[in-house]
Protein backbone atom coordinates (compact mmCIF):
# COMPACT_ATOMS: atom_id res chain seq x y z
CA UNK A 1 0.00 0.00 0.00
CA UNK A 2 1.29 3.70 -0.87
CA UNK A 3 2.16 6.35 1.10
CA UNK A 4 -0.61 8.52 2.51
CA UNK A 5 -1.88 11.87 1.18
CA UNK A 6 -2.51 13.91 -2.00
CA UNK A 7 -2.48 12.54 -5.26
CA UNK A 8 -2.76 13.62 -8.32
CA UNK A 9 -2.82 17.35 -9.54
CA UNK A 10 -2.36 18.48 -5.57
CA UNK A 11 0.22 15.98 -5.07
CA UNK A 12 2.21 17.99 -8.23
CA UNK A 13 0.89 21.45 -6.79
CA UNK A 14 2.57 20.75 -3.51
CA UNK A 15 5.73 19.52 -4.72
CA UNK A 16 6.29 22.13 -6.89
CA UNK A 17 5.79 24.54 -3.85
CA UNK A 18 8.34 22.56 -2.04
CA UNK A 19 10.76 22.76 -4.70
CA UNK A 20 10.69 26.79 -4.55
CA UNK A 21 10.88 26.65 -0.73
CA UNK A 22 14.08 24.89 -1.57
CA UNK A 23 15.06 27.58 -3.76
CA UNK A 24 14.59 30.55 -1.62
CA UNK A 25 15.85 28.35 1.64
CA UNK A 26 19.28 27.90 -1.27
CA UNK A 27 19.43 31.39 -2.04
CA UNK A 28 18.74 33.56 1.27
CA UNK A 29 20.70 30.40 3.57
CA UNK A 30 23.55 29.43 0.78
CA UNK A 31 26.51 31.92 -0.34
CA UNK A 32 27.65 29.55 -2.74
CA UNK A 33 24.30 28.68 -4.41
CA UNK A 34 23.62 32.51 -5.49
CA UNK A 35 27.49 32.96 -6.08
CA UNK A 36 26.91 29.90 -9.17
CA UNK A 37 23.30 31.01 -9.44
CA UNK A 38 24.81 33.93 -10.52
CA UNK A 39 27.50 32.57 -12.79
CA UNK A 40 25.02 30.34 -14.11
CA UNK A 41 22.40 33.30 -15.54
CA UNK A 42 25.79 34.76 -17.01
CA UNK A 43 26.49 31.37 -19.02
CA UNK A 44 23.12 31.32 -20.35
CA UNK A 45 23.37 34.51 -21.66
CA UNK A 46 26.94 33.67 -23.05
CA UNK A 47 26.10 30.26 -24.17
CA UNK A 48 22.74 31.94 -26.47
CA UNK A 49 25.78 33.86 -28.28
CA UNK A 50 28.50 31.07 -28.29
CA UNK A 51 26.93 27.98 -29.42
CA UNK A 52 26.40 27.22 -33.11
CA UNK A 53 24.17 24.16 -32.53
CA UNK A 54 21.11 23.47 -30.05
CA UNK A 55 23.69 20.65 -29.08
CA UNK A 56 26.35 23.07 -28.13
CA UNK A 57 23.41 25.38 -26.18
CA UNK A 58 22.64 22.15 -23.88
CA UNK A 59 25.92 21.06 -23.20
CA UNK A 60 26.56 24.94 -22.02
CA UNK A 61 23.75 25.69 -20.03
CA UNK A 62 23.29 21.83 -19.07
CA UNK A 63 26.13 21.87 -17.01
CA UNK A 64 25.29 24.84 -15.39
CA UNK A 65 22.27 23.43 -14.11
CA UNK A 66 23.98 20.42 -13.07
CA UNK A 67 26.09 22.54 -11.12
CA UNK A 68 22.82 24.22 -8.88
CA UNK A 69 21.99 20.70 -8.55
CA UNK A 70 24.95 18.72 -7.10
CA UNK A 71 25.00 22.38 -4.95
CA UNK A 72 21.58 22.02 -4.14
CA UNK A 73 22.22 18.84 -3.12
CA UNK A 74 25.46 19.78 -1.21
CA UNK A 75 23.39 22.10 0.50
CA UNK A 76 21.09 19.69 1.70
CA UNK A 77 23.59 16.99 2.94
CA UNK A 78 25.13 19.78 5.24
CA UNK A 79 22.32 21.15 6.47
CA UNK A 80 21.36 17.71 8.04
CA UNK A 81 24.78 17.21 9.10
CA UNK A 82 24.55 19.87 11.10
CA UNK A 83 21.25 19.22 12.29
CA UNK A 84 21.91 15.76 13.11
CA UNK A 85 25.55 16.40 14.63
CA UNK A 86 26.00 20.19 15.88
CA UNK A 87 29.74 18.95 17.33
CA UNK A 88 32.75 18.44 15.51
CA UNK A 89 32.88 14.35 13.89
CA UNK A 90 34.89 12.56 11.43
CA UNK A 91 31.98 11.27 9.55
CA UNK A 92 30.80 14.34 9.59
CA UNK A 93 33.81 16.47 8.04
CA UNK A 94 33.85 13.51 5.95
CA UNK A 95 30.56 14.08 4.34
CA UNK A 96 30.52 17.40 3.98
CA UNK A 97 34.47 17.43 2.94
CA UNK A 98 32.28 15.09 0.20
CA UNK A 99 29.49 17.20 -0.86
CA UNK A 100 31.84 19.87 -1.59
CA UNK A 101 33.91 17.79 -3.81
CA UNK A 102 31.21 16.98 -5.77
CA UNK A 103 30.76 20.58 -6.21
CA UNK A 104 33.87 21.11 -7.49
CA UNK A 105 33.74 17.66 -9.81
CA UNK A 106 30.64 19.90 -11.52
CA UNK A 107 32.61 22.91 -11.76
CA UNK A 108 35.59 21.41 -13.17
CA UNK A 109 32.52 19.36 -15.99
CA UNK A 110 31.06 22.70 -16.82
CA UNK A 111 34.70 24.51 -17.16
CA UNK A 112 35.85 21.58 -19.68
CA UNK A 113 32.55 21.33 -21.39
CA UNK A 114 32.61 25.40 -22.19
CA UNK A 115 36.35 24.96 -23.07
CA UNK A 116 35.62 22.26 -25.81
CA UNK A 117 32.65 24.41 -27.10
CA UNK A 118 34.98 27.68 -27.47
CA UNK A 119 37.67 26.23 -28.91
CA UNK A 120 35.06 23.97 -31.50
CA UNK A 121 33.43 27.71 -32.36
CA UNK A 122 36.00 30.04 -31.53
CA UNK A 123 39.37 28.79 -32.20
CA UNK A 124 38.91 25.75 -34.58
CA UNK A 125 36.21 27.43 -36.90
CA UNK A 126 38.68 30.25 -37.49
CA UNK A 127 41.05 27.73 -39.27
CA UNK A 128 38.35 25.37 -40.39
CA UNK A 129 35.15 27.91 -41.65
Amino acid sequence: MGKPGTTGLQRIINATRYSMLGFRAAYRNEAAFRQELLLVACAVLAAAFLADTLLQWLLLVGTGLLVLIVELLNSAIEAVVDHASPEWHELAGRAKDMGSAAVFTSLMLMALTWGVVVWETQILGRFVG
